[in-house]
């Protein structure tokens, strides 16, 4: 990692049998991947991320030779390349862990990926990718990170999304274990760099996200995305949602992001989203939103940017304040001489929100580009 290797991938490598994790990433390799590489029979963590590497179908293909495979991060490679259609693409019963983040692959999501039946985590994001968000991802059963932002998908969130069993559960996928702990096979091998300072070593740490931000879609937001309480982050920014903010995002209990900013979305922000006590992260910037801004929650901790580009929006924080005919609506007026949050609760909670919502939100930002 951060070798400054380049030419081709040695052949000598594939001779190490025993071998179970080889990070190469970050380095000037080029090429296609060698046949050899499938002698590797316990290879189980892979890291190829931000070479030069080329033809992803041939790499698919020579590497559903190691059985053994559960973390495949190749991000960064492959660029301009079509994303694979074959759905001869099979094997990877093992995987769990697939990136193909920042490669510029266009197509659509391929469906191959469904026959993934262990994946947990799949990042396809900042490529070229058209098409709808398909259905038939709700039957990946472990699923809990999905990150198709910065692509050009098109057409509905769909509502079996809402079906992700992992997503809609509160648990990991290893809580029913009798040890209560990770098993060995979902610890990576070697530890999974999000950042210089943030890494992890399982893949039941990576926060439960949903990102669909940075697209072209269409519609509404589903009211069925409040059955996913397991969600940490939600980004559905950048894209041409309409309508209003479902109340039922309030029951997203677990959620620390969200982000809604640059849609077209309409009406009030729902006071059911006080109920999120871990956010620590807020978004609507941008959109067609009226009406007060929450005063209860984390509502208080937010800065005036997470509001901006609503002009219809009133609130304490906002150029426009609130009528006395907004806080006849149901609003509580806020207390100005105590604070928003109350005292001297204020300082506390403003310099807590910051520094956990900027945290996470970097964690976020990261987590497909730099996964490696």
């Amino acid at each position: 990692m951060d070798n400054n290797f380049t030419g081709t991938v040695p052949e000598s490598l594939y001779s190490c049998s025993d071998l179970t994790a080889l990070r190469l990433s970050s380095n000037g390799f080029h090429g296609q991947l060698s046949p050899g590489i499938g002698r590797l029979k316990s290879l189980r963590f892979l890291s190829l991320t931000n070479n030069s590497f080329t033809n992803v179908t041939n790499a698919l293909q020579v590497l559903k030779s190691a059985p053994s495979l559960t973390t495949l991060l190749i991000g960064a490679n492959f660029r301009g390349e079509a994303m694979p259609e074959d759905e001869t693409i099979e094997g990877y019963r093992s995987l769990q862990v697939l990136s193909l983040a920042d490669c510029s692959l266009s197509g659509e999501i391929p469906r191959w990926v469904s026959g993934l039946e262990n994946l947990r985590e799949l990042f396809l994001s900042t490529n070229r990718l058209t098409g709808p968000i398909p259905a038939w991802l709700s039957g990946l059963s472990l699923l809990f990170v999905l990150d198709v932002s910065n692509n050009s998908l098109a057409g509905e969130i769909p509502t079996a999304l809402a079906d992700l069993p992992m997503l809609r559960s509160e648990t990991t996928v290893d809580d029913d274990d009798d040890d209560g702990g990770s098993s060995s096979q979902d610890a990576f091998p070697l530890p999974v760099y999000v950042a210089a300072s943030l890494q992890y070593h399982t893949a039941n740490y990576c926060p439960k996200l949903l990102n669909l931000g940075d697209n072209g879609l269409t519609g509404a937001v589903p009211p069925e995305i409040g059955r996913l309480k397991g969600l940490t982050q939600l980004n559905l920014s950048f894209n041409s949602l309409r309508g209003e903010v479902p109340q039922a995002v309030g029951n997203l209990t677990n959620l620390e992001v969200l982000d809604l900013s640059s849609n077209r979305l309409t009406g009030e922000v729902p006071r059911a989203l006080e109920s999120l006590h871990f956010l620590s992260y807020f978004n609507v910037s941008n959109n067609e939103l009226d009406g007060p801004v929450p005063a209860g929650g984390q509502f208080c901790t937010f800065p005036s940017s997470s509001f901006a580009g609503n002009p219809e929006m009133c609130g304490p924080m906002l150029v426009r304040r609130c009528s006395a005919a907004s806080v006849k609506a149901g609003r509580p007026a806020p207390v100005r001489d105590a604070g928003l949050c109350g005292g001297d609760v204020v300082v506390f909670a403003v310099a807590f929100g910051v520094f956990v919502g900027v945290g996470v939100l970097y964690d976020q930002m990261v987590l497909s580009r730099y996964f490696g």
